[in-house]
């Protein structure tokens, strides 16, 4: 036996679809001739007129030839017939009956027309253009000029449109194969000859199989294992296809796994029950294998697109944290949650908070003997121990500037006991600078002053945007830093008052701020044993 060539491979390729075109069309007129027959008859014996019934019964019985005739003539050519025989003979046996049922439909309409029957006149001339476009189609769809079919000016319709068809899908011979994606997949079926036969196919395709015989062994091997797709049988003792199929996509953990099902029930409910419960697809068995990797790879691929999609996702989401932790450095949360609202301005009005400021003497001094490396890295060990006292007592840090730092308790979330928490961070502060300048052999001091009043807070900027605080409140408390000593802590009388029962303080008297005059301020010395 000779190996078909390219061209006899395309040539019945081409016959093949040139069929089913045909089918295709000549279908929709015959289904609207039978079912307009049938219209028509239902009516004339439901409304009781008798004296058409008879004709009406031929009619309809000519549609049911028709198409039983159309259905024979378009499946029965072998593929070694003359396609050219075939084509000439569909023309000469369609015309003699779609003539009869076109000279009976014109009788009964000029009778319903005479009758006064609109109704039945509306459908017989409805029958009748289905019958007007069946006899325009026999010629147009059937005179083809052979099997190579030129999209040139002039040709029929239904030819330039099977050609594009043609051309634009290429037969299987002429797809590269390729070793698919190893992935993991699981057969589920109770026989073991279709077990053997998917598992071989799947194997050398590359995949990693493994079997189950029934629908509970499944769901156990399911449950310990990782499966990118489910071959699964629909007829199984105790535990069906289906009910495998629903338990899955039940479960939050497995829905996402793409589930093929393969059975010999092929009629509709089943189908379409599966799908609903969430098949991917259904194949009837006995399968076409082609068909069967087919669908495999679509599945497979969706998987793929799926985790992908699950990786981007991931990746989006690490990013709004890094940015989330980012922001956290910059603003305070409840800031950021506001203006992820959309909110803005942003500017509040607080009656009662506690600021502190603070500058590190001798530090200018010592950054001009050493060099730039060793400046920053003492000032960021002093400043990111600060930091971390600051976030433990519940303290918004404001900025820094230099080699000064400004922090404030009470904003932007009110609090009743924000003195305190100042005062607390002040004297464990200084005990930073201390232990710092000590291992970097330096003899720095700190300044700070405290003081608690009103203050406005809210964002500012829009490129390096900033959460601040301005008014009175925060002027005095810059003032206790920068008229305090090296190695004490100035707090205002203010805060001396919110103070005093938990802390112990030294008096140092009037202080002369400017713009102020005299104020009282007090030295912090140790915060009282509970």
């Amino acid at each position: 036996m000779t190996e078909p060539t390219p061209s006899s491979n395309e040539d019945d390729r081409l016959r093949r679809m040139l069929l089913a075109y045909v089918r295709q069309e000549f279908e929709a007129p015959v289904g609207a001739i039978l079912g307009y027959a049938e219209i028509m008859l239902e009516d004339a014996e439901r409304h009781g007129h008798h004296s058409i019934v008879g004709d009406l019964q031929r009619l309809h019985q000519a549609g049911i030839k028709l198409k039983e005739l159309v259905s024979g003539l378009l499946d029965s050519p072998a593929t070694n017939q003359d396609f050219a025989d075939f084509r000439r003979n569909l023309r000469h046996d369609l015309r003699t009956p779609i003539s009869a049922i076109k000279g009976l439909s014109e009788m009964l309409l000029e009778d319903a027309e005479v009758a006064g029957n609109d109704a039945f006149a509306h459908d017989l001339e409805k029958l009748l253009e289905a019958v007007g476009r069946l006899l325009a189609q026999i010629d147009t769809l059937v005179d083809f000029s052979g099997v190579s079919l030129p999209a040139a000016t002039g040709s029929k319709p239904g030819t330039v449109t099977v050609s594009a068809v043609i051309k634009s899908v290429p037969p299987l011979s002429a797809v590269a194969s390729h070793k698919a994606e190893s992935s993991r997949i699981l057969i589920v079926d109770d026989t073991a000859e279709t077990r053997e036969l998917l598992s071989r196919r799947l194997a050398r395709e590359g995949h990693h199989v493994v079997e189950a015989t029934n629908g509970r062994s499944a769901l156990d091997c399911i449950a310990v294992e990782t499966f990118d797709l489910i071959l699964l049988d629909m007829m199984m003792p105790d535990l069906n296809g289906y009910e495998v199929l629903t338990q899955l996509k039940a479960d939050s953990r497995f829905r996402h796994i793409p589930i093929i099902v393969i059975s010999a029930l092929d009629e509709v409910d089943s189908v379409v029950r599966c799908i609903e419960a969430g098949a991917e697809d259904y194949l009837s068995k006995p399968f076409d294998p082609v068909l069967l990797r087919a669908r495999i790879e679509a599945s497979l691929e969706k998987t793929r697109l799926r985790k992908s999609e699950q990786a981007a996702v991931a990746e989006l989401r690490a990013e709004k944290e890094r940015t989330e932790r980012l922001l956290l450095n910059i603003l305070p949360k409840s800031i950021i949650l506001r203006m992820h609202r959309g909110e803005t301005p942003i500017a509040d009005r607080f009656n009662d908070v506690t600021i502190l400021f603070s500058d590190i003497v001798g530090f200018t001094r010592m950054s001009m003997r050493r060099s730039a490396s060793d400046v920053v890295a003492l000032l960021n060990a002093i400043f990111s121990a600060i930091d971390g006292l600051a976030l433990e007592h519940g303290i918004e840090k404001i900025k820094t500037i230099g080699d000064a730092y400004m922090a404030v308790a009470g904003l932007p979330e009110p609090c009743n006991d924000h003195a305190h928490a100042i005062a607390r961070l002040a004297l464990a502060m200084r005990g930073v600078v201390g232990e710092v300048s000590k291992r970097h052999s330096e003899d720095l001091k700190i300044r700070i002053g405290i003081h608690t009043g009103n203050a406005v807070a809210g964002v500012i900027g829009m490129h390096k945007f900033a959460y601040d605080i301005w008014g009175d409140a925060v002027n005095t408390a810059s003032a206790m830093e920068s008229h305090g000593i090296p190695n004490e802590i100035q707090v205002s009388h203010a805060s001396f008052i919110r103070l005093a029962k938990d802390f112990v303080f030294e008096p140092r008297g009037g202080v002369e701020i400017k713009g102020k005059g005299q104020m009282e301020t007090y030295l912090l010395r140790r915060e009282r044993p509970r």
